[in-house]
């Protein structure tokens, strides 16, 4: 097993490494179910294209190459790999007992030395937006897939059309000072422009360049929604340092503001993404 450390210098890798990986790896069970609808996509899409060698992206603490390496079970094998030291550690452990083949790799997808035509599809459940050499990357990518490869990643749309992915920025931003996002930055809504997604992926080599727009209803638990609010996302990173009335405060302004997607027991949202499609031929 692979165990390439990612390179210095990168602020992903010290993003993913920190505060981030940390919330990540403290909400795993709630972000798996949340996100489930694209990994059962990404199943299928394996599933149909009888794919045997996969490569997972961007796989943080594992879920969809666990979910891909049950489907495959021992005749193929998929391998995971992500900048973040933390999320591997614990995607080893996830496939160690269930004793599932997975393997994963430490290391940025963009630079990392893959053994040349060794993959036959490419997946990335919202794991492609944040490189900060993106042609780089996907080049880098092309050459790890074999002939008649495909590649299949789901991102996120615009913020405009996700309004649960923004709802607590808004609420939080008249009590918190919040880091402004900015337009084409690697982060979550990087692919938010078809056009210059689909430029990446014909400089760096790929054809058959396919967009579907989905738009993907996801659930969570009513109980969770505090919790997922207050680690993750620019808003949780800035409430671990604040202070408790400050928290107390943001935490109740920012409940109050996704009661539109709370129904019961249950929080529902339309997530609005992009299934990009492409071949290495």
């Amino acid at each position: 097993m692979d165990t390439t450390a990612p390179p210095p210098g990168n602020d992903q890798t010290a993003f993913w490494n920190g505060r981030a990986g940390r919330a990540w790896i403290e909400e795993q069970q709630v972000l798996d179910g949340v996100l489930k609808p694209f990994e059962d996509q990404l199943v299928e899409a394996v599933d149909a294209a009888s794919a045997q060698r996969v490569l997972d992206v961007g796989c943080g603490t594992g879920g969809t190459t666990l979910a891909i390496a049950r489907r495959l079970g021992a005749t193929g094998r998929c391998i995971g790999v992500d900048v973040s030291e933390p999320m591997i550690a614990l995607a080893r452990a996830r496939a160690e007992r269930e004793g599932l083949p997975a393997s994963f790799v430490c290391a940025d997808a963009q630079r990392h030395a893959f053994e040349p035509a060794s993959f036959d599809m490419i997946v990335s459940r919202f794991g492609v937006m944040f490189f900060d050499d993106p042609v780089l990357a996907f080049a880098n990518l092309r050459r790890a897939a074999s002939k008649d490869a495909r590649l299949h990643a789901i991102a996120w749309r615009s913020a405009a059309e996700n309004p649960f992915m923004t709802t607590a920025e808004r609420a939080a931003a008249p009590l918190l000072t919040l880091p402004p996002r900015q337009p084409g930055a690697p982060g979550q809504f990087a692919f938010a422009d078809r056009q210059r997604v689909a430029s990446i992926l014909e400089s760096s080599g790929w054809r058959g360049i396919d967009f579907q727009s989905i738009d993907v209803t996801c659930t969570l638990p009513e109980e969770e929604l505090v919790g997922y609010f207050s680690r993750l996302g620019p808003v949780g990173l800035v409430l671990q340092d604040a202070d408790e009335p400050t928290r107390a405060r943001v935490i109740a302004a920012v409940r109050a503001a996704f009661e539109p997607f709370v129904q019961a027991s249950e929080v529902r949202f339309s997530a609005a993404c992009w299934r990009i499609g492409a071949a290495a031929t």
